[in-house]
Parts: C-alpha cells; structure tokens; sequence
C-alpha cells in the first residue's frame, strides 16, 4: 500500500503560476509593512490557491513484479564436440533450479545456434532480444549464457544490450583442447576454364606447437597435390578449371592426436567455371537448302567462335566459275586440321563428302582428336551413303552407324524409350504427343550395325539421331538433312533450336547434359539428391553432411531418366553423394562456415562484455565434472561476480492494481475550510 498526493487543478497551471506570484508579492508587502494579521492573511490566500489546485490524498495497491532472468542454451554444432551438449544439458537444469529458488525471479529458458542450413555462425544474442522482447528494461534481472564461447554476434557495447543488468557466460568444454584446422587465406570465385587459378591456405593449431601436417588437395574428388606443412605455414597452390559450373576444390589436413574434431581439418573452395570462347569447327559441303540452320545456331550464341568453312567445288570439278566468286582465301586444311585441330571443342561435318579435299591423314588426326577428349557432330544427307561417305575414311571406327542406303519418305521424328531419359531430347517441345507436334521429315540415310541406341527413330523405327562416346571424346550422328524444314516452320516446325543446342552442349560436355550423373542441388532449406541415368533402376545414394553423419536415400523416379530424394539441408559445408560409382559435392552456405572455422571453447570472447555489465565468463567443466557458482540475488550493485558465486540484480517493479482518491477542497471540507480562513481574516481585521 502506498499513499500519496495527487493534484487536478481547476484552472490552467498557468493561472496558478500567476496567482502564486501574486501572492508571493502581497505576503512580502504585509510583512514589510508589518500589517495587523499578515500571517492570516498570507493563510487565507493561500489556502484559495491550493483550492483552485485541487489536491487530492491518494492510496495504490502495488503488486510486486518478478525479476526476469534469461538461460540462452547454445544448441550450435559445435556444441556437439566432446561432452559440451551433455554439460550444457546439466548446466542448464542446475541453472535453472538455481534460479527458481530465488523468491520473486522468472526464470525464461532459450536453446540458440541450432543448425537451420542458412544462418552462419552461432547467434545467442539474437535469441537473448527476442525472448525479452516482453520484458520491461526495468524487470531484467540478468542473462546467462551455457556455451562453448564461440558466438558470432556479441554486441560491440554492453549499451545495445538494451538492459542494464549482468550477462554472465558459462563455458562448456576443456582449456586443453587441440584441434588443427585449414583456413582459406584466398581464393577466387570464378575461373575460365582451361586456365589456372591459385588458392592460397594456411595451417593452423590450436593447443598444438611444432607439428607437421599432411595436406591434399582435391579437384571434384580427385587428387590434385600432396604435400607436408608445418604449423602457421601459409601456402599456394595452382589449380586448373577442369569445366563449366562449380569445380569444388577440398584442402584436407591429416589429424592429429587427441585432436577435438576433424570437422575443420577439410576446407573447401567452390570455384565457378566459366568458359571463355567455345571453338567450333564448322565444315559444309555442297550448298543445301538447310546449310544455314548450322551457322545461324552458332552465330546466335555469343559464347560461340564459329569457324566455317563451305566447299562450292572439289578441286577435280572443272565448271568454268572464276575463284574470286568461289572463296577469298583458301582452305587452310593443314592448318586446322593438324596445327590447330586440339583448339576446338567441336567439328561439325554437314553433308561432307570426301571430295579431294582433305587427305585420309587429317581424319586419322580427327580420329585422334575425338579419342583424346574432342568432340564430331556428322549431320548426313544422301552423301552419308554414297561412295565418297566419310565412313569410309578412319572415322569408321568412331561413326556409331554404317550406312547402306538413302530412305525417301514422310515421317514424324519420335523419341525412342532411350531419347525419353535422356537430358539431350527429354521434354523436348512437342514430344508429349503421338504423333509429335512436329513437321515431317521426308529423308532418312539408312543405316546398320549402330553402337548405341537411337535417341530419336525415323521411318520404320529406324535411326535417326545417335549418340555415342569414343574414348574420351563424343560422337553425335544425325541422319536427316531436312532438320531446316524446322527452323522454316514448315508445317508448324519443330523444336531445331532446343535440339541442336543441347546436342552441341553434350558433345562439348556440358555436365547438365550427361546421361550418367549425380548432383546435390539446393531449393530453400532442402537438399535434392538427383540421379540421372539410363538405367531402369539405381541403387541407394549415401549422403554425408558436412559434420560427417552418413544418411542412405532411396530415390524415386517422377520423370523418365531422373531418381530424385529430398533431405533438410540442415548444416552449412561441404555435403557429398555416392551411389558407390558416382560421386556429388556441393557446398551450402559459406565455404568456411564460421561453426568449424574455430572450434576450441574459450571464455575469452565474452569475457570483456559480460564483465562491462557486471557479469564474468567463467569455465564450468575444466575438472571433468559440471560445477556451476553460488547464484545470489543482489538489489544495488555494480559488480555482480565473486569468487564463487554469480549474482543478479533485483528489481523493485511493480504493478497497480488499485487506486484511491480523496479530494481535500471538495463538498463540505472545502467549504469549511475556506469560510474558516475569511472568518479569522475578518476577525483579525475587527480587532
């Protein structure tokens, strides 16, 4: 119960200011001048003045509040080292009981850092605002922290704590613990492919003084370089950009004894490879009327350095026509076909017969090239068949068809069970339906013996277009040349842009368009698990997170040629796939996470806070058992630590719940009261 006065004044505070003035000057006259009954008089006015403020004796019910105090629990996964989650655990319900005990504390327990696949780091301060978000600044009592230290978002001033009260930090884990760790010191982000680009590390220990480590590097899983480094020894190393898209590089450090986690002994860098200019060789033989469609595709594609070439006439063919209407210079045959052939990603023959032109040598050259990792679209007319046939040079033994014919008939293109799975004709537009929306075709080069299965059939379910590996390189035959009554819409077209464009990406190897793969690709928080194949079932796919938990996935098949399963991307580093053939890497998030960048516990980090505010940071497990100090509540104080015991500040807050008012001018007191002051006034004056 508290009592009190309480003013209403009838007039405004002005007219009270005024009068006070005023009666302040009357009463300094009166007592100068030593008038008869100054004192009464000075009541007398006074008393008016105090009528017209209109006091009020007033009486409030309180209701004491509780102090609040906060238990941030670290749930990050560095947490999970050793026995700290086992110590937090303990820490927390001792804490907590603790606490409870306190007459007039609120205790709000908070579990922070748990790993969401986003947020890097550990952030306790963040979770410590919002469980106070309710809370008046004056009934925080102070904040505890069960942690191993290692938080990333500690206020740079105990004033954006936005209380004033103690915070003191509980750290989990040893002061002797070792770990080893890579640190990335640089690395690019984006390389041309076929160049080189430098990482540079470093080696760093904790707790571990003079020790040499073993480091690998690794390109996409395969070994790069291994060599020994000693201890804070920076290093560099040259890695070249193998293809396009991501080319994960992984810096691994061999253990050491009694070492806290492995975890950090692995970086990671994810370098996007670009390329630069794809070369492509384009040779065409006598004019057709689809001799454009090739060049007009590659000269679309900026990414594209066409070289193309047309043969108007074979060197043994004596027409009259004057060169200069022919070509301005000639066919440097030696020279791209021998000099230069490795500088191109891809030779493109379009209706090519052998015509005197180039020697059978330089097709063993091209023989050669594809089997070294190059790349040979032949696009056959009724040349494919003839005598002159470029089957029949030493590119027989890497054709995937022989031909023995020329089939002239209508016919709508169709995907065969194979061209369904396969990324190069899958959900190509138009294909859904039987027939196809498709303009026909009205030529096919028969063919025999094929290596591969055709992806897409012509008349009679015959071949149409194949596709085949030889050695490293890749083969692609298609064996139509009216594939231009598509890009002329006749009949409505077809999808020529979409087809000769993928196709000329697989034989360039694009991975997205390998008919054998493995990838982990991120959607929000999920990781999909994707299996591409040819096969009509997979096996089970092992994923490990980057902390190194193994999960088996079964995968399902939606689409044809695609198995796909989903997990919560739920840790950010490096995650891997295998199948036991095929391997997937991918990293989520950062390519260090702050998490594993240092993983020893320490008091350190939030020592200089927690003692601006009062509090300490202090070890809790450094003898092998959990001791937690003596927690005492303290009502005025700047220093909340001692020995042992940790304090926290009592408040004094409270809450209305009832008010009473009791005026003192109004009814029949009032009344008296100011009739009783003119009356001592007049009798004063009668005297």
């Amino acid at each position: 119960m508290q009592y009190g006065i309480a003013f209403a004044p009838l007039v405004p505070v002005a007219v009270l200011w005024v009068a006070l003035a005023a009666i302040a000057v009357i009463a300094l006259v009166l007592l100068l001048g030593r008038s008869r009954g100054a004192w009464v008089r000075i009541a007398a006015l006074a008393l008016i003045l105090l009528a017209l403020s209109n006091p009020s004796f007033t009486r409030e019910e309180r209701e004491p509040l509780s102090s609040v105090a906060a238990v941030v629990v670290d749930k990050s996964p560095s947490q999970n080292f050793g026995t700290r989650a086992a110590e937090a655990e303990l820490a927390k319900e001792q804490l907590v009981d603790r606490l409870k005990q306190l007459k007039g504390v609120e205790v709000r327990v908070v579990e922070a850092g748990q790993a969401d696949g986003e947020t890097d780091g550990t952030k306790l301060f963040g979770a410590l605002t919002s469980a106070l978000s309710d809370v008046p600044t004056d009934r925080v009592a102070g904040a505890f922290m069960i942690t191993d230290g290692r938080v990333h978002d500690i206020p740079a001033s105990a004033a954006a704590l936005g209380f004033q009260a103690p915070v003191h930090a509980l750290i989990t884990g040893r002061s002797n613990e070792r770990d080893r760790r890579v640190a990335i010191v640089a690395a690019p982000r984006f390389g041309i492919v076929g160049q080189v680009q430098t990482i540079t590390y470093r080696l760093d220990d904790h707790g571990i003084s003079g020790e040499r480590a073993r480091v690998v590097v690794r390109r996409d899983g395969e070994t790069l370089n291994e060599r020994s480094v000693a201890s804070g020894q920076t290093v560099t190393i040259d890695v070249e950009i193998k293809h396009a898209g991501q080319n994960i590089v992984e810096i691994e450090a061999s253990p050491v004894e009694n070492e806290l986690t492995t975890v950090n002994n692995r970086a990671v860098v994810s370098i996007d490879g670009v390329r630069d200019k794809l070369r492509v060789l384009l040779v065409s033989g006598e004019p057709h009327s689809g001799e454009r469609t090739w060049r007009n595709l590659l000269k679309s594609d900026a990414s594209v350095d066409l070289v193309h070439f047309t043969i108007l006439r074979p060197p043994e063919k004596q027409d009259g026509t004057p060169i200069n209407e022919l070509s301005l210079i000639a066919f440097p045959t030696r020279e791209l076909f021998q000099q230069k052939i490795n500088e191109f990603q891809l030779i493109i023959f379009d209706r090519y017969a052998r015509q005197g032109v180039l020697p059978i040598a330089y097709f063993d050259n091209i023989a050669r090239y594809v089997r070294n990792g190059g790349a040979v679209l032949v696009s056959a007319g009724p040349d494919y068949a003839s005598t002159t046939s470029i089957w029949r040079t030493p590119l027989d033994s890497l054709l995937p068809a022989e031909p023995v014919g020329v089939s002239e008939k209508p016919y709508t293109a169709r995907l065969s069970d194979a061209g369904k799975r396969h990324p190069v004709t899958r959900g190509l537009e138009g294909s859904a339906s039987e027939p196809p929306q498709w303009s026909r075709f009205f030529r096919t080069v028969d063919t025999r013996n094929a290596t591969t299965p055709p992806l897409m059939t012509g008349a009679d379910n015959a071949p149409l277009l194949l596709l085949s590996h030889y050695g490293e390189g890749r083969v692609a035959l298609l064996l139509s040349d009216h594939i231009w009554l598509w890009a002329r819409g006749y009949e409505g077209g077809g999808p020529h842009l979409d087809l000769l464009r993928r196709m000329s990406h697989w034989l360039m190897k694009q991975p997205d368009l390998d008919e054998e793969a493995l990838r982990l690709k991120v959607e929000g928080k999920d990781l999909q698990v994707i299996r591409q194949t040819m096969a009509d079932n997979v096996p089970p796919v092992t994923v490990t997170s980057p902390s190194g938990q193994n999960r088996e996935l079964t995968l399902t098949s939606n689409d044809p040629g695609t198995w796909r399963a989903t997990l919560p991307a739920d840790e950010l580093g490096l995650w891997q796939a295998t199948d036991g053939t095929l391997k997937a890497l991918i990293n989520v998030g950062p390519v260090n996470p702050k998490e594993f960048s240092e993983v020893t516990s320490t008091p350190d980090t939030l020592r200089p806070l927690a003692q601006t505010t009062g509090g300490d940071a202090r070890r809790i497990a450094d003898s092998g058992s959990v001791e937690l100090p003596r927690i005492i509540p303290v009502h005025s104080a700047t220093s909340f630590r001692g020995d042992n015991w940790l304090g926290v500040r009592m408040r004094d807050a409270s809450v209305v719940r009832g008010v009473g008012v009791l005026p003192m001018f109004t009814g029949l007191i009032g009344l008296l009261l100011l009739l009783g002051a003119f009356a001592a006034t007049w009798l004063r004056e009668g005297r």
